[in-house]
Protein backbone atom coordinates (compact mmCIF):
# COMPACT_ATOMS: atom_id res chain seq x y z
CA UNK A 1 0.00 0.00 0.00
CA UNK A 2 1.36 3.39 -1.02
CA UNK A 3 0.28 6.86 0.11
CA UNK A 4 0.39 9.46 -2.65
CA UNK A 5 -0.81 13.04 -3.00
CA UNK A 6 -3.11 13.65 -5.97
CA UNK A 7 -5.01 16.53 -7.54
CA UNK A 8 -8.46 15.85 -8.94
CA UNK A 9 -8.70 17.07 -12.52
CA UNK A 10 -12.24 16.20 -13.60
CA UNK A 11 -15.32 14.10 -12.89
CA UNK A 12 -15.73 10.73 -14.62
CA UNK A 13 -18.96 9.11 -15.73
CA UNK A 14 -20.42 7.69 -12.53
CA UNK A 15 -19.34 10.68 -10.44
CA UNK A 16 -15.83 9.78 -9.22
CA UNK A 17 -13.08 12.36 -9.47
CA UNK A 18 -10.19 11.64 -11.83
CA UNK A 19 -6.64 12.18 -10.62
CA UNK A 20 -3.27 11.19 -12.06
CA UNK A 21 0.09 10.47 -10.48
CA UNK A 22 3.08 9.39 -12.59
CA UNK A 23 0.77 8.04 -15.29
CA UNK A 24 -1.32 6.14 -12.76
CA UNK A 25 -5.04 7.05 -12.85
CA UNK A 26 -6.88 7.22 -9.53
CA UNK A 27 -10.67 7.47 -9.31
CA UNK A 28 -11.60 9.29 -6.09
CA UNK A 29 -15.24 9.06 -4.88
CA UNK A 30 -16.90 12.16 -3.43
CA UNK A 31 -14.19 14.48 -4.72
CA UNK A 32 -14.30 17.72 -6.74
CA UNK A 33 -12.05 19.10 -9.49
CA UNK A 34 -9.27 21.05 -7.77
CA UNK A 35 -9.22 18.90 -4.62
CA UNK A 36 -5.71 18.06 -3.41
CA UNK A 37 -5.39 15.17 -1.00
CA UNK A 38 -3.72 11.92 0.00
CA UNK A 39 -4.96 8.49 -1.03
CA UNK A 40 -3.74 5.02 -0.10
CA UNK A 41 -3.57 2.70 -3.09
CA UNK A 42 -2.21 -0.70 -4.03
CA UNK A 43 -0.09 -0.05 -7.14
CA UNK A 44 -1.55 -2.63 -9.49
CA UNK A 45 -2.63 -2.14 -13.08
CA UNK A 46 -3.02 1.30 -14.64
CA UNK A 47 -5.75 2.68 -12.36
CA UNK A 48 -7.22 2.40 -8.88
CA UNK A 49 -10.23 3.61 -6.91
CA UNK A 50 -9.45 5.14 -3.54
CA UNK A 51 -10.96 7.65 -1.15
CA UNK A 52 -9.12 10.59 0.31
CA UNK A 53 -7.56 9.64 3.63
CA UNK A 54 -6.67 13.32 4.03
CA UNK A 55 -8.06 16.29 2.11
CA UNK A 56 -5.25 18.85 2.11
CA UNK A 57 -6.71 21.61 -0.07
CA UNK A 58 -10.47 21.48 -0.77
CA UNK A 59 -11.62 22.75 -4.16
CA UNK A 60 -13.44 26.13 -4.18
CA UNK A 61 -16.54 24.40 -5.58
CA UNK A 62 -16.96 22.22 -2.49
CA UNK A 63 -20.08 22.68 -0.36
CA UNK A 64 -21.47 20.94 2.69
CA UNK A 65 -23.91 18.20 1.54
CA UNK A 66 -27.33 18.96 3.08
CA UNK A 67 -28.46 15.33 3.22
CA UNK A 68 -27.25 13.42 6.31
CA UNK A 69 -27.60 10.09 4.47
CA UNK A 70 -25.03 11.30 1.91
CA UNK A 71 -22.30 11.43 4.55
CA UNK A 72 -23.45 9.21 7.44
CA UNK A 73 -24.77 6.33 5.32
CA UNK A 74 -22.61 6.92 2.21
CA UNK A 75 -25.81 6.90 0.14
CA UNK A 76 -25.25 5.87 -3.47
CA UNK A 77 -28.32 7.67 -4.78
CA UNK A 78 -26.43 10.96 -5.27
CA UNK A 79 -22.82 11.44 -6.32
CA UNK A 80 -22.33 15.23 -6.49
CA UNK A 81 -24.04 16.80 -3.45
CA UNK A 82 -20.65 18.00 -2.22
CA UNK A 83 -20.24 20.27 -5.28
CA UNK A 84 -21.94 23.61 -5.94
CA UNK A 85 -24.51 23.44 -8.72
CA UNK A 86 -22.52 25.32 -11.39
CA UNK A 87 -19.65 22.88 -10.88
CA UNK A 88 -22.02 19.95 -11.27
CA UNK A 89 -23.18 21.28 -14.64
CA UNK A 90 -19.58 21.81 -15.76
CA UNK A 91 -18.69 18.28 -14.70
CA UNK A 92 -21.56 16.80 -16.69
CA UNK A 93 -20.57 18.79 -19.75
CA UNK A 94 -17.08 17.36 -19.41
CA UNK A 95 -18.43 13.81 -19.09
CA UNK A 96 -20.28 14.21 -22.40
CA UNK A 97 -17.29 15.74 -24.18
CA UNK A 98 -14.93 13.05 -22.90
CA UNK A 99 -17.25 10.20 -23.89
CA UNK A 100 -17.92 11.46 -27.41
CA UNK A 101 -14.29 12.37 -28.16
CA UNK A 102 -12.62 9.40 -26.45
CA UNK A 103 -15.14 6.62 -27.20
CA UNK A 104 -17.10 8.05 -30.11
CA UNK A 105 -14.04 9.47 -31.92
CA UNK A 106 -15.96 12.65 -32.80
CA UNK A 107 -14.55 16.11 -32.34
CA UNK A 108 -16.92 18.33 -30.33
CA UNK A 109 -16.80 21.26 -27.98
CA UNK A 110 -18.16 20.73 -24.48
CA UNK A 111 -21.93 21.24 -24.71
CA UNK A 112 -23.88 23.52 -22.41
CA UNK A 113 -25.92 21.56 -19.88
CA UNK A 114 -29.25 23.34 -19.38
CA UNK A 115 -29.97 23.55 -15.64
CA UNK A 116 -32.95 22.32 -13.73
CA UNK A 117 -35.05 25.08 -12.18
CA UNK A 118 -35.21 22.97 -9.02
CA UNK A 119 -32.07 21.35 -7.66
CA UNK A 120 -33.90 19.81 -4.69
CA UNK A 121 -37.30 18.13 -4.21
CA UNK A 122 -37.62 17.59 -7.98
CA UNK A 123 -38.03 13.80 -8.10
CA UNK A 124 -41.60 12.53 -8.53
CA UNK A 125 -40.53 8.91 -8.21
CA UNK A 126 -38.60 7.11 -5.49
CA UNK A 127 -37.61 3.43 -5.71
CA UNK A 128 -36.41 1.77 -2.52
CA UNK A 129 -35.01 -1.63 -1.63
CA UNK A 130 -36.84 -3.36 1.22
CA UNK A 131 -35.18 -5.77 3.63
CA UNK A 132 -36.05 -7.51 6.88
CA UNK A 133 -34.54 -6.08 10.03
CA UNK A 134 -35.60 -8.40 12.81
CA UNK A 135 -39.39 -8.60 12.80
CA UNK A 136 -39.82 -5.45 10.73
CA UNK A 137 -39.13 -4.25 7.21
CA UNK A 138 -36.85 -1.34 6.42
CA UNK A 139 -36.95 0.58 3.13
CA UNK A 140 -33.91 2.42 1.93
CA UNK A 141 -31.02 2.80 -0.49
CA UNK A 142 -27.57 1.27 -0.89
CA UNK A 143 -24.24 2.71 0.32
CA UNK A 144 -22.16 3.53 -2.74
CA UNK A 145 -19.35 1.25 -1.59
CA UNK A 146 -21.59 -1.60 -0.31
CA UNK A 147 -24.26 -2.21 -2.97
CA UNK A 148 -25.57 -5.33 -1.22
CA UNK A 149 -26.40 -3.46 1.99
CA UNK A 150 -29.50 -1.34 2.61
CA UNK A 151 -29.80 1.50 5.11
CA UNK A 152 -33.16 2.80 6.35
CA UNK A 153 -34.07 6.03 4.57
CA UNK A 154 -35.58 8.79 6.67
CA UNK A 155 -35.75 11.49 3.98
CA UNK A 156 -34.46 12.17 0.48
CA UNK A 157 -34.04 15.90 -0.23
CA UNK A 158 -34.01 15.48 -4.00
CA UNK A 159 -37.44 13.81 -3.81
CA UNK A 160 -40.82 15.54 -3.67
CA UNK A 161 -41.94 15.64 -0.04
CA UNK A 162 -45.29 14.11 -1.00
CA UNK A 163 -43.50 10.99 -2.25
CA UNK A 164 -41.52 10.69 0.99
CA UNK A 165 -44.72 11.08 3.03
CA UNK A 166 -46.47 8.34 1.04
CA UNK A 167 -43.52 6.02 1.58
CA UNK A 168 -43.88 6.52 5.33
CA UNK A 169 -47.59 5.64 5.09
CA UNK A 170 -46.68 2.50 3.16
CA UNK A 171 -44.15 1.40 5.76
CA UNK A 172 -46.71 1.91 8.52
CA UNK A 173 -48.82 -0.74 6.75
CA UNK A 174 -45.95 -3.20 6.34
CA UNK A 175 -47.71 -5.94 8.30
CA UNK A 176 -49.78 -6.47 5.14
CA UNK A 177 -46.82 -6.95 2.78
CA UNK A 178 -46.51 -10.29 0.99
CA UNK A 179 -44.20 -12.89 2.53
CA UNK A 180 -40.75 -12.55 0.98
CA UNK A 181 -37.09 -12.35 1.93
CA UNK A 182 -36.68 -9.08 0.03
CA UNK A 183 -38.96 -6.63 -1.75
CA UNK A 184 -38.57 -3.56 -3.92
CA UNK A 185 -41.04 -0.70 -4.20
CA UNK A 186 -41.56 2.49 -6.15
CA UNK A 187 -43.82 5.44 -5.35
CA UNK A 188 -44.63 7.71 -8.29
CA UNK A 189 -46.86 10.74 -8.48
CA UNK A 190 -48.31 12.49 -11.50
CA UNK A 191 -51.43 14.44 -12.43
CA UNK A 192 -53.59 11.33 -11.86
CA UNK A 193 -52.36 10.80 -8.31
CA UNK A 194 -49.95 8.47 -6.53
CA UNK A 195 -49.05 4.95 -7.58
CA UNK A 196 -47.20 2.26 -5.65
CA UNK A 197 -45.50 -0.59 -7.49
CA UNK A 198 -44.34 -3.51 -5.35
CA UNK A 199 -41.97 -6.20 -6.64
CA UNK A 200 -41.54 -9.57 -4.95
CA UNK A 201 -43.41 -12.33 -3.18
CA UNK A 202 -45.58 -15.09 -4.64
CA UNK A 203 -48.97 -14.45 -3.06
CA UNK A 204 -50.48 -11.27 -1.64
CA UNK A 205 -53.89 -11.90 -0.08
CA UNK A 206 -53.69 -8.70 1.96
CA UNK A 207 -53.33 -6.43 -1.10
CA UNK A 208 -56.93 -5.03 -0.97
CA UNK A 209 -56.67 -4.28 2.75
CA UNK A 210 -53.22 -2.74 2.26
CA UNK A 211 -54.57 -0.45 -0.46
CA UNK A 212 -57.47 0.68 1.69
CA UNK A 213 -55.12 1.47 4.57
CA UNK A 214 -52.86 3.71 2.45
CA UNK A 215 -55.41 6.32 1.47
CA UNK A 216 -52.92 8.50 -0.44
CA UNK A 217 -52.58 5.91 -3.21
CA UNK A 218 -54.54 6.17 -6.42
CA UNK A 219 -53.33 2.84 -7.83
CA UNK A 220 -51.53 -0.30 -6.64
CA UNK A 221 -49.50 -2.52 -8.93
CA UNK A 222 -47.76 -5.77 -8.01
CA UNK A 223 -44.99 -7.69 -9.79
CA UNK A 224 -44.94 -11.21 -8.29
CA UNK A 225 -41.70 -13.17 -8.35
CA UNK A 226 -40.84 -14.06 -11.97
CA UNK A 227 -44.27 -12.99 -13.22
CA UNK A 228 -45.81 -10.13 -15.17
CA UNK A 229 -47.00 -7.03 -13.32
CA UNK A 230 -50.69 -6.65 -12.58
CA UNK A 231 -52.94 -3.82 -11.50
CA UNK A 232 -54.30 -4.84 -8.08
CA UNK A 233 -56.41 -1.86 -7.01
CA UNK A 234 -57.25 1.66 -8.12
CA UNK A 235 -59.47 4.52 -7.03
CA UNK A 236 -61.61 6.08 -9.72
CA UNK A 237 -61.31 5.48 -13.45
CA UNK A 238 -57.68 6.20 -14.27
CA UNK A 239 -55.81 5.41 -17.48
CA UNK A 240 -52.52 6.68 -16.08
CA UNK A 241 -49.50 4.47 -16.64
CA UNK A 242 -48.21 4.85 -13.11
CA UNK A 243 -46.52 1.47 -13.25
CA UNK A 244 -44.81 2.18 -16.55
CA UNK A 245 -43.71 5.74 -17.20
CA UNK A 246 -43.51 8.81 -15.02
CA UNK A 247 -41.19 11.72 -15.78
CA UNK A 248 -38.98 12.07 -12.71
CA UNK A 249 -38.26 15.79 -13.26
CA UNK A 250 -41.34 16.99 -15.15
CA UNK A 251 -40.26 20.58 -16.03
CA UNK A 252 -36.93 19.45 -17.51
CA UNK A 253 -38.61 16.55 -19.30
CA UNK A 254 -41.07 19.01 -20.88
CA UNK A 255 -38.22 21.25 -22.09
CA UNK A 256 -36.42 18.28 -23.61
CA UNK A 257 -39.63 16.99 -25.23
CA UNK A 258 -40.22 20.37 -26.88
CA UNK A 259 -36.65 20.52 -28.16
CA UNK A 260 -36.78 17.00 -29.63
CA UNK A 261 -40.08 17.86 -31.31
CA UNK A 262 -38.53 21.02 -32.74
CA UNK A 263 -35.49 19.17 -34.13
CA UNK A 264 -37.65 16.46 -35.72
CA UNK A 265 -40.02 18.94 -37.35
CA UNK A 266 -37.09 21.01 -38.64
CA UNK A 267 -36.58 18.29 -41.25
CA UNK A 268 -40.18 18.58 -42.57
CA UNK A 269 -40.87 14.86 -42.24
CA UNK A 270 -43.88 13.07 -43.66
CA UNK A 271 -43.02 9.86 -41.81
CA UNK A 272 -41.21 9.43 -38.47
CA UNK A 273 -40.22 6.29 -36.57
CA UNK A 274 -40.20 6.84 -32.81
CA UNK A 275 -38.05 4.10 -31.28
CA UNK A 276 -38.33 3.31 -27.55
CA UNK A 277 -41.40 5.53 -27.56
CA UNK A 278 -42.63 4.99 -23.99
CA UNK A 279 -46.25 6.01 -23.49
CA UNK A 280 -46.21 7.88 -26.81
CA UNK A 281 -45.99 11.54 -25.77
CA UNK A 282 -43.66 12.47 -28.63
CA UNK A 283 -45.50 10.28 -31.13
CA UNK A 284 -48.78 11.97 -30.23
CA UNK A 285 -47.27 15.45 -30.54
CA UNK A 286 -45.83 14.60 -33.96
CA UNK A 287 -49.06 13.04 -35.17
CA UNK A 288 -50.94 16.19 -34.10
CA UNK A 289 -48.90 18.12 -36.68
CA UNK A 290 -49.94 15.74 -39.47
CA UNK A 291 -46.83 13.55 -39.43
CA UNK A 292 -47.36 9.82 -39.90
CA UNK A 293 -45.70 8.10 -36.93
CA UNK A 294 -44.66 4.52 -36.31
CA UNK A 295 -43.95 4.18 -32.60
CA UNK A 296 -42.04 1.18 -31.23
CA UNK A 297 -42.20 0.30 -27.52
CA UNK A 298 -41.48 -3.02 -25.83
CA UNK A 299 -43.77 -2.34 -22.87
CA UNK A 300 -47.15 -3.61 -24.03
CA UNK A 301 -49.19 -1.47 -21.61
CA UNK A 302 -47.48 1.71 -22.79
CA UNK A 303 -47.79 0.70 -26.42
CA UNK A 304 -51.51 -0.02 -26.01
CA UNK A 305 -51.94 3.35 -24.30
CA UNK A 306 -50.37 5.08 -27.31
CA UNK A 307 -52.36 2.99 -29.81
CA UNK A 308 -55.66 4.18 -28.33
CA UNK A 309 -54.65 7.83 -28.62
CA UNK A 310 -52.84 7.91 -31.97
CA UNK A 311 -54.88 9.05 -34.98
CA UNK A 312 -55.44 6.95 -38.09
CA UNK A 313 -52.33 6.53 -40.21
CA UNK A 314 -50.07 6.33 -37.17
CA UNK A 315 -49.37 3.14 -35.24
CA UNK A 316 -47.71 1.84 -32.09
CA UNK A 317 -45.99 -1.55 -32.16
CA UNK A 318 -45.14 -3.50 -29.02
CA UNK A 319 -41.78 -5.06 -29.84
CA UNK A 320 -38.04 -4.71 -29.53
CA UNK A 321 -36.81 -1.93 -31.81
CA UNK A 322 -34.21 -4.19 -33.42
CA UNK A 323 -36.91 -6.75 -34.26
CA UNK A 324 -39.20 -4.46 -36.28
CA UNK A 325 -37.24 -1.37 -37.32
CA UNK A 326 -36.23 -2.83 -40.68
CA UNK A 327 -39.82 -3.54 -41.62
CA UNK A 328 -40.86 0.06 -40.83
CA UNK A 329 -38.05 1.79 -42.69
CA UNK A 330 -37.58 3.93 -44.70
CA UNK A 331 -38.56 7.03 -42.76
CA UNK A 332 -37.66 10.69 -43.05
CA UNK A 333 -36.58 10.97 -39.42
CA UNK A 334 -35.86 8.30 -36.80
CA UNK A 335 -35.98 9.08 -33.09
CA UNK A 336 -34.07 6.81 -30.71
CA UNK A 337 -34.59 7.11 -26.94
CA UNK A 338 -33.04 3.92 -25.57
CA UNK A 339 -32.33 2.87 -21.96
CA UNK A 340 -28.87 3.28 -20.46
CA UNK A 341 -27.56 0.28 -22.39
CA UNK A 342 -28.01 2.16 -25.66
CA UNK A 343 -29.29 0.61 -28.88
CA UNK A 344 -28.76 -2.94 -30.08
CA UNK A 345 -26.18 -3.22 -32.86
CA UNK A 346 -28.90 -4.43 -35.22
CA UNK A 347 -30.62 -1.04 -34.92
CA UNK A 348 -27.68 0.92 -36.30
CA UNK A 349 -27.09 -1.80 -38.88
CA UNK A 350 -30.65 -1.49 -40.20
CA UNK A 351 -30.39 2.30 -40.25
CA UNK A 352 -27.23 2.02 -42.31
CA UNK A 353 -28.96 -0.28 -44.80
CA UNK A 354 -32.08 1.87 -45.23
CA UNK A 355 -32.64 3.14 -48.78
CA UNK A 356 -33.29 5.98 -48.81
CA UNK A 357 -31.45 6.81 -45.60
CA UNK A 358 -33.21 8.89 -42.93
CA UNK A 359 -32.70 12.62 -43.36
CA UNK A 360 -32.00 12.81 -39.64
CA UNK A 361 -31.62 10.64 -36.55
CA UNK A 362 -32.47 12.29 -33.24
CA UNK A 363 -30.85 10.26 -30.47
CA UNK A 364 -31.96 10.97 -26.89
CA UNK A 365 -29.43 9.49 -24.49
CA UNK A 366 -29.31 9.01 -20.72
CA UNK A 367 -25.78 7.57 -20.89
CA UNK A 368 -23.00 9.47 -22.72
CA UNK A 369 -20.81 6.35 -22.93
CA UNK A 370 -23.35 4.24 -24.83
CA UNK A 371 -24.30 7.24 -26.99
CA UNK A 372 -20.63 7.54 -27.93
CA UNK A 373 -20.38 3.82 -28.67
CA UNK A 374 -23.46 3.96 -30.89
CA UNK A 375 -22.02 6.93 -32.78
CA UNK A 376 -19.11 4.72 -33.84
CA UNK A 377 -21.69 2.41 -35.44
CA UNK A 378 -23.11 5.25 -37.55
CA UNK A 379 -20.11 6.50 -39.54
CA UNK A 380 -22.39 7.76 -42.32
CA UNK A 381 -23.82 10.44 -40.01
CA UNK A 382 -22.32 13.56 -38.47
CA UNK A 383 -23.42 15.50 -35.40
CA UNK A 384 -25.54 18.48 -36.47
CA UNK A 385 -26.44 19.62 -32.95
CA UNK A 386 -25.90 18.53 -29.37
CA UNK A 387 -27.78 19.73 -26.32
CA UNK A 388 -27.74 18.44 -22.75
CA UNK A 389 -30.25 18.68 -19.90
CA UNK A 390 -29.77 18.28 -16.17
CA UNK A 391 -32.68 16.00 -15.41
CA UNK A 392 -31.11 14.73 -12.18
CA UNK A 393 -29.33 17.41 -10.10
CA UNK A 394 -26.97 16.15 -7.36
CA UNK A 395 -26.26 12.99 -9.39
CA UNK A 396 -23.79 12.26 -12.19
CA UNK A 397 -26.59 11.42 -14.65
CA UNK A 398 -27.19 13.68 -17.64
CA UNK A 399 -29.55 13.62 -20.63
CA UNK A 400 -28.23 14.40 -24.11
CA UNK A 401 -30.09 15.12 -27.35
CA UNK A 402 -27.86 14.41 -30.36
CA UNK A 403 -29.14 15.35 -33.81
CA UNK A 404 -27.45 13.42 -36.62
CA UNK A 405 -27.61 14.10 -40.36
CA UNK A 406 -25.92 12.30 -43.29
CA UNK A 407 -22.21 13.09 -43.38
CA UNK A 408 -22.49 14.38 -46.95
CA UNK A 409 -25.43 16.67 -46.19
Amino acid sequence: MASISVTVESIAAGGDGVARAEGFVVFVPRSAPGDVGTVDIAMRGSFARAEFVRLEHPAPSRVEPPCPHYTMDRCGGCQLQHMEYAAQLAAKSGIIRDSITRIGKRSITAPEVLPSAKQWRYRRKLTLAMRRSGARWIAGLHPYDSPHKVFALNDCPITDERVVTIWKEIMSAQSMFPIASALRGAVRIDEAGATFVLEGGDVWPEAPRFFESVSSLNALWWIPEKKRRRLMQQRGDSNALGASFVQVNAPVAAQMHDYVLERVLAHNPAKVIDGYSGAGELALALAATGVRVSAIELDSDASSHATVKLPGGSTSVSAKVEAVLGSLLPADVVVLNPPRTGVDGRVTEQLGQSDPAPRAIVYVSCNPATLARDLTRMPGYRIASLRAYDMFPQTAHVETVCELVPANA
